[in-house]
């Protein structure tokens, strides 16, 4: 069965705060490409003083046989990684023949101080293609090394895989965001997501612009729109923040807030409240008491954009 992407986090993501570190060599473009929100771009006609402009990363052509090049990045969170996507879109004749990614926990202070575990072996790459290859390691990662064989241009890598919070830390906080991504929350469905992806609810730092949020189409007939969110662990949430600036003609009119210890039996959590567009809303003493939440519904009445979604709380 094909594992859907959907289903994930990508923890290589700019977004989620993955860096990259360290790259042998990025002649033609830089290795901060490689996780760059949004699809590659191709512009006609503009050249830098090396050649081609491109939207990747790209190494020059080797001459010596038998290397390779490599690069280094650092996850946005402590991870296991289920699926890669190694695109090299707009790359069509000087795409790598083919690539390895190798996987690391707890990385040194360089690249040579690393001990790496081979995640995806040698695989050949197509041009102006996204290459997606299912990983079965089950290994816990923070870095992630793409070697590309021999040479050549990458436009992004996305690496799809399921956050591992280090709990011992979190609990030592007095409250943390149960929602969050980068503490192992996830949206695990919606009703609609035309315009924004559901999992932009819950990511770090605040929403840039609307396609940085949940955004629903026009609602046409009866009924409400919703996300539905998976707590990283189960525990008591005492403020809700919901967030809809950049949304100015098109946030909701008004939300509510369900939650549930086994997704069959839901309790208000937050009873349904006004929504005002581009505006920052906290929700403290509307927020009623349900100890060990799993899951959390958020309704949208009917319908629009939000940014991001925080669910403050104690975890059990």
């Amino acid at each position: 069965m094909t594992i859907d992407v959907r289903d994930f986090i990508d923890l290589a993501s700019e977004r989620l705060g993955a860096l990259v570190i360290a790259a042998n060599d990025e002649f033609f473009a830089p290795k901060e490409n490689l996780i760059k929100p949004g699809a590659p771009r191709w512009i006609e006609g503009r050249y830098t003083d090396r050649g081609k402009w491109m939207d990747g990363w790209e190494t020059r052509r080797r001459r010596d046989a038998g290397t390779h090049d490599w690069c280094v990045i650092q996850l946005g969170a402590r991870g296991v990684v289920r699926v890669v996507d190694v695109e090299t879109t707009h790359f069509k004749g000087n795409y790598p023949e083919a690539c390895a990614i190798d996987a690391a926990a707890d990385a040194g202070p360089g690249p040579s101080q690393v001990s790496w575990l081979e995640i995806l072996p040698a695989s050949r790459l197509e041009g102006d293609a996204h290459n997606v290859f299912e990983i079965d390691a089950g290994v816990e990662a923070t870095h992630l090394r793409l070697r590309i064989h021999p040479d050549g241009g990458v436009a992004r890598l996305r690496a799809y895989g399921h956050v591992v919070p280090e709990w011992a830390q979190l609990r030592r906080r007095p409250e943390i965001d149960l929602a969050a991504a980068e503490h192992g929350g996830f949206v695990v469905e919606c009703s609609d997501m035309f315009f924004g992806s559901r999992n932009n609810l819950i990511m770090p730092g605040d929403a840039t612009h609307m396609g940085d949020g949940w955004e629903t189409k026009r609602r046409r007939g009866p009924g409400h729109d919703w996300s539905l969110v998976r707590l990283a662990a189960p525990g008591t949430i005492h403020r809700v923040e919901v967030d809809t600036r950049h949304f100015k003609g098109n946030a909701p009119g008004a939300c509510d807030l369900e939650a549930s210890t086994d997704q069959r039996a839901w309790q208000t959590l937050v009873p349904r409240v006004p929504l005002s567009p581009h505006a920052i809303h906290v929700f403290e003493r509307e927020v009623r008491t349900i100890p060990d939440a799993t899951h959390v519904r958020f309704n949208i009445y009917p319908d629009g954009g939000v940014g991001r979604l925080r669910l403050y709380g104690v975890a059990r």
